[in-house]
């Protein structure tokens, strides 16, 4: 239930002259971000902490917000306030003056995007004595609202405007679109157009608590142009741990994809299309090659690479001179006087290495940042020559830079997997596609694995009893007593059943194998799967990077289609003499088992330590084939079922 019996008011009316054309066919608080108006993303935050009515003042396509209200959840609870000609922000308070008068009520601009606590905010409002309580941020290239020691307001630059006067020496701060007034602001306000600015620099001099609340360092974006809301859109993209969106109410083709791609409802992409960080606006019909654009009914808006990415991305972009030696070891001696490029972060992974695209003279490379204490960095540069020395499908290392822990990649793109199967495809083509997988594996599992004496760090890097110990531990620790909260019972006994189950897996005969082998893993290039994140690659049990991508929680496979990729791999390994296909049969089972508990470990400790809350939604299908192996050995492992059951 709501916390607080405040009403909300939302201008609506605006035009939304910035965000033209897409504004030409919604209107604002009706543009949507992954199959969701932003008023209604909007609402969903103020429901839960605000259980009053609801305004919103109407203009421009009117109509369709009155259609999207009728079927909204709030719909009895929306009163409308329709202007002709538009009043302005203050004006519009004005005009639902009787509305607004019973009592307390929130302002919330609907383009705004914030993640805030709005219950800890009318709290404060309400305790404080404040006669207006403004949401602000301190961002200076937007921080016109001057204010003293305590927040009071003693003035604002440019109302209206967002622009700070550089020639002013102050304290300033950025006013969001959010507040919460009381209303007595209501008297401080002229009939008619007004700026809401108005009633705050008066209530101020008339000796009003007109203060700033300040949220700095919260999640804030003003969806006011095509690059604002792009970022938007795929903020709440990396939010969900996606790249790709792409609606259910859309109509898609066989399509190619490349970077983030969204494909909203009522929208068309034709068979044949290629879309690379693009969002497809509802009402488009797509054909042909569209690169960094918001494709609408009647318009493509194009952008530039680096608006077409989350704000964490912007916030990374940084400039590297070509002059550096790790680049001019990609474009040659030409690029020593060719001055600047961009470098733009990519990746969505648990990793803490960053990732960044570098782009010139019409080529592109990935260039890989290290901690200084990774220790993997060497090992990961070792493995790549290894690999592609013996046909394992891994990037090309094009540069590398010990002292700085950098080296630079051949660029794959931006589609993994995971992404690609997103996509509408038959079942033949993914199968066909898994088959592709499999063979490489095998190629890491067989043939490179018959040279591994050649690279002594992955040789002796063994898959061993203890880090099969290690796996189980973190699976009770991160996720068992972690996320699920869960006592462990008769913890002997059950580590009695894990020594079993790490004894078995650690005696199976080994090969490399991967180790992190899911579809976020495997990049899709030209139609090709390719390897990536291999620097934990070790000497393992095979079953085990078999298990991690057949019974992969990022994608269910058919069974059928399993049972056939599994038949496949089984026969293109056994024309390699060490392998032993009983045994191989044997381990795995025991493999899935360490791998999904080690998988949910990991989801545990990236979403609760690392903040990566969109591991989660992967969680379900973990466990759900978890509890399916489980019940196969429960005789085996009667603790481990018990525990395992009650998940």
């Amino acid at each position: 239930m709501p916390k607080h019996a405040v009403a909300v008011f939302l201008p609506a009316a605006g035009l939304g002259e910035r965000l033209r054309p897409v504004t030409k066919h919604l209107p604002k608080p009706l543009v949507p971000i992954l199959g969701k108006p932003i008023i209604e993303r909007t609402l969903e935050k103020l429901a839960a902490a605000c259980g009053g009515e609801i305004g919103i003042n109407l203009h421009w396509k009117a109509e369709l917000l009155r259609a999207w209200a009728a079927a909204s959840p709030w719909r009895d609870r929306i009163v409308f306030f329709p202007e002709d000609p538009i009043l302005g922000t203050g004006g519009a308070l004005k005009n639902a003056e009787a509305w607004l008068s019973r009592g307390p009520f929130i302002v919330h601009n609907p383009d705004i995007l914030l993640d805030i606590d709005f219950s800890r905010l009318i709290e404060a409002h309400l305790s404080s004595g404040n006669t207006a309580t403004l949401v602000c941020h301190r961002l200076p290239h937007l921080s016109n609202v001057v204010v003293d020691e305590h927040g009071q307001v003693l003035d604002v630059e440019n109302p209206g405007a967002s622009k700070p006067d550089p020639s002013t020496v102050a304290d300033k701060v950025a006013y969001t679109g959010i507040a919460v007034y009381s209303p007595e602001i209501l008297t401080f306000l002229p009939a008619g157009v007004s700026h809401a600015t108005v009633a705050w620099i008066a209530a101020s001099k008339a000796g009003h608590k007109i203060r700033a609340f300040d949220v700095t360092g919260c999640y804030w974006n003003d969806v006011g142009d095509p690059a604002t809301y792009t970022r938007g859109v795929l903020d709440a993209l990396r939010d969900d741990g996606e790249t790709v969106y792409l609606s259910s109410a859309a109509r898609c083709g066989r399509i190619e994809i490349d970077g983030y791609v969204v494909v909203e409802s009522g929208s068309t992409v034709r068979d044949g299309s290629r879309l690379t960080n693009c969002i497809v606006m509802p009402g488009a019909d797509v054909s042909g090659s569209h690169e960094n654009a918001i494709i609408g009914p009647d318009y493509v808006v194009a952008l530039a690479e680096s608006d077409v990415q989350p704000a964490l991305a912007a916030v990374e972009k940084k400039q590297v001179a070509l002059s550096d030696p790790l680049l001019r070891a990609h474009w040659g001696s030409g690029a020593r006087n060719a001055g600047w490029c961009d470098a733009i972060l990519i990746g969505l992974g648990g990793s803490e290495r960053r990732y960044f695209r570098v782009r010139h003279d019409g080529r592109t490379a990935v260039m890989m940042e290290c901690r200084p204490e990774d220790p993997d960095f060497e090992r990961h540069l070792v493995y790549t020559e290894f690999f592609a020395r013996h046909a394992v499908p891994v990037p090309a290392l094009l540069a590398a830079d010990p002292d700085s822990k950098r080296a630079l990649f051949e660029d794959l793109g931006d589609t993994p997997l995971y992404a690609y199967l997103k996509l509408p495809h038959d079942s033949r083509g993914i199968e066909q596609l898994y088959r592709s997988v499999l063979r490489s594996l095998v190629t890491l599992h067989a043939t490179a694995t018959q040279h591994v004496d050649t690279c002594l760090p992955l040789k002796t890097r063994v898959f061993d009893y203890d880090y099969f110990r290690w796996e189980t531990t973190y699976f009770l620790d991160r996720f068992v007593m972690g996320l699920r909260k869960r006592e462990v019972e008769n913890r002997p006994a059950l580590d009695e059943e894990l020594h079993s189950l790490a004894t078995r897996v650690g005696g199976v005969a080994k090969t490399i194998i991967h180790r992190d082998f899911q579809c976020q893993n495997i990049m899709i290039h030209a139609g090709v799967p390719r390897f990536i994140d291999y620097q934990g690659a070790r000497m393992a049990p095979p079953a085990y990077d078999v298990a991690s991508v057949l019974w992969d929680p990022y994608y269910r496979l058919d069974d059928g289609v399993r049972e056939r990729l599994l038949g496949y791999y089984v026969s293109e390994m056994a024309s390699h003499a060490a392998f032993d296909a009983q045994s191989f049969t044997r381990s795995l089972i025991p493999c899935r088992l360490q791998r999904h508990m080690q998988a949910l470990g990991a989801y545990g400790f990236l979403s609760a330590m690392k903040g990566k809350t969109y591991f989660l939604k992967h969680v379900p299908e973990a466990l759900r084939l978890l509890k399916a192996e489980v019940v196969e050995v429960r005789q085996e492992y009667p603790v481990l079922a018990r525990l395992i059951a009650r998940l």
